[in-house]
């Protein structure tokens, strides 16, 4: 076994594999770019190298500082995780040619199956069933469409050199070919640097069934059963599960073979994968083979008890497998889901920002893969998963209910992401009653695309009575317009009512509490009715109308996070309609939140009086002006239209005391 290894990559594998490194006492190095220097991938490593600046090409791609990293470290191995360089073949004789051993299957593995043309010959050859397309070097227009019609309509577009639905296109009819081909030829250029195209017959309603298989370089290889990848979005995964539900044993069994011989066609060595389209039939069909451990393989560690890492270090080191396929048993299930930082509600776009709480409830029958922390970033750099949540259950109902359960209790703040919309999926009744397909998503969008479980009226209510039962540090400030600053003393023959402004989701609403002996009488806008609000230790649970709601909150200065159903929702405590008092002190003025300059009304050595508007911030789709508190000079503003700012960033400082002319 090695002593020292070097893992290319970040993140969550990175962490992944370093686990399993020191498990079997084996020192790991993990590099990294600018935007990682303190990520935890390179706090749970032994020894860290940097490669260079935040974007991959300058860092993470860089063949040549990777193989200096290894050889300064005294690393034996590189492990190449997913991704990144972990299929290229250039990288893996690089390793070879600099006495390093590369984690993973041969430089002639990896070139014989990257190419989907080439690999579908070798399929072909090895008796693997393919799907009905052509697959060869003629690439002339009239020819592909001759091929076309010759399988018949529908059929798919799939860039010959690529991967993960670049250069792809469904063509339904004869009419749509040559504009489909066109454009798919010159997003796979653009991708891959390779114009060249297969076509494959298009199957309605196919699942997406991939087979985990190992193999040493002693000749021995098994298949680790079989994972169900069949909801996805754009052609990336987004639940996985292991077994794949509803397929017989002798599909399963026919899978495996298939698998296994396709791996000793071209001598593999270490874990890959064999991916499968099956259809309504039962028939199964070869998409490709990636060669590398897969974003999806706890779910098959979880059935099969094997760590899937610790076996390709071990037959990396030279070790031959311990075992054979009739010493392998499933045992229940497993479903895992991607975390991404993204935001559904708009078309699933990437989101990015610092983490303000980051917490993935692990428990009985859960694990979380992740290499995030409350106070990382996620940047624009890299992949926006932030995590992988899995659940293993004796049966698939448990797994799903465990997994849904854990996700229900993530607390996330500081980014937008999917965890809402993975609960709706693992709840949805077609997915529970296994009706999958690569369609799924689409299928369903209404219903999991719904409005979000946590009603804006109990948010409403929590805010506003959290800000009357709670301290606040608005309630020592001078404002006399701060709800928090006004004393809610005794009153004869009649209650005192309380005017609290809310920010939700770029509005701010008014509530209206009247408190009782025992609860609060509330107005919002035509809703009336009666609530009452117990705290402790960040649970809050809220009775309104004799229905109970439970939430967890975190409050930081004028933000109240709340967390419920996997969602997360962002309260602000607005002092002022559509203006802030920011002012730390008599001389600094802060940015009350994160957000945009939409204009300087100052400059240095500008005269202000009390009242005047110093400058005027964009945020949560509201402006916000600051004003000054009090007569003064302008000492430093340091800002300009069009400038993002963070929340707390001085914005504005004043010469204390003194007095305009």
């Amino acid at each position: 076994m090695f002593k020292k290894i070097l893992i290319a990559n970040r993140g969550e594998i990175s962490c992944r594999v370093t686990r399993s490194a020191h498990r079997l006492g084996v020192r790991t190095v993990a590099v990294y770019s600018d935007a990682d220097a303190t990520a935890m991938h390179v706090e749970r490593a032994d020894e860290a190298v940097r490669l260079g600046p935040a974007p991959s090409r300058e860092s993470y791609l860089c063949v040549d500082k990777i193989i200096a990293a290894a050889k300064a470290t005294g690393a034996e191995a590189i492990h190449p995780g997913y991704g990144f360089l972990s299929e290229n073949a250039g990288f893996a004789q690089a390793c070879r040619d600099a006495g390093l051993v590369f984690i993973g299957p041969s430089p002639d593995a990896i070139t014989a199956m990257g190419s989907k043309s080439g690999a579908k010959t070798l399929m072909e050859k090895a008796g693997v069933p393919l799907i009905p397309g052509y697959h060869g070097d003629e690439q002339n227009d009239a020819f592909l469409l001759e091929k076309a019609l010759e399988m018949g309509f529908p059929v798919l577009l799939k860039a010959s050199a690529g991967g993960g639905g670049k250069g792809m296109r469904a063509v339904h009819h004869e009419s749509e070919f040559t504009e489909a081909l066109h454009g798919a030829q010159r997003e796979a250029m653009n991708a891959f640097g390779d114009q060249r195209m297969l076509i494959e017959k298009l199957l309605l309603e196919p699942r997406h069934v991939e087979v985990q298989v190992l193999a040493d370089r002693h000749g021995n290889a098994v298949y680790v059963f079989d994972r169900d990848c069949s909801i996805q979005r754009r052609h990336q995964k987004v639940v996985e599960e292991a077994p794949a539900p509803g397929l017989s044993a002798e599909l399963r069994t026919a899978m495996g073979e298939a698998a296994v011989r396709a791996a000793k066609a071209i001598s593999y060595e270490g874990a890959g994968t064999l991916e499968f389209l099956v259809d309504k039939n039962g028939q199964f069909y070869f998409m490709e083979m990636n060669t590398r451990l897969q974003v999806e393989h706890p779910v098959s560690e979880l059935i099969s008890g094997l760590d899937l890492v610790e076996w390709q270090l071990r037959v990396a080191s030279g070790e031959p497998l311990g075992f054979d396929q009739g010493d392998l048993r499933v045992k229940g299930h497993a479903i895992e889901v991607r975390l991404y930082a993204e935001d559904p509600d708009s078309g699933f776009l990437p989101s990015t920002g610092t983490l303000r709480h980051f917490d993935m409830p692990a428990g009985e029958g859960v694990r979380v893969d992740t290499g995030y922390r409350t106070g990382d970033s996620v940047s624009v750099y890299y992949d926006p998963m932030m995590a992988k949540v899995i659940a293993w259950g004796e049966t698939r109902d448990i797994a799903a209910q465990r997994l849904a359960d854990a996700l229900r209790k993530t607390r996330i703040a500081g980014v937008k992401h999917n965890t809402g919309f993975l609960v709706k999926v693992l709840s949805h009744p077609a997915f529970l009653a296994a009706g999958l397909s690569t369609h799924f998503i689409e299928e369903h969008h209404a219903d999991l695309l719904s409005p979000s479980e946590n009603d804006k009226t109990a948010l409403l209510l929590l805010g506003a009575v959290y800000t009357l039962q709670t301290p606040h540090p608005a309630a020592n400030s001078n404002d006399h317009c701060s709800p928090w600053s006004r004393l809610q003393g005794f009153r004869i023959a009649q209650h005192d009512e309380s005017l609290i402004r809310i920010s939700l989701q770029g509005e701010t609403h008014e509530v209206a509490l009247t408190p009782s002996r025992t609860h609060y009488e509330y107005a919002i806008g035509e809703h009336r009715g009666e609530c009452a609000l117990t705290l402790k230790e960040g649970l809050a649970c809220l009775i309104r109308d004799s229905h109970l709601t439970s939430f967890h909150v975190v409050s930081t200065g004028n933000r109240l996070d709340v967390f419920a159903h996997g969602e997360h929702a962002e309260l602000g405590f607005v002092t002022h309609t559509h203006e802030s008092s920011s002012a730390s002190d008599g001389r600094h003025y802060n940015a009350p939140m994160n957000g945009r300059i939409v204009s300087v009304n100052v400059s240095k050595g500008d005269a202000v009086k009390e009242g005047d508007t110093l400058l005027v911030m964009e945020a949560m789709k509201m402006e916000h002006r600051i004003r000054a508190h009090g007569n003064g000079v302008i000492a430093t503003i340091d800002i300009v239209a069009g400038d993002l700012v963070s929340e707390g960033q001085v914005l504005v400082e004043l010469e204390s005391g003194a007095t305009p002319e």
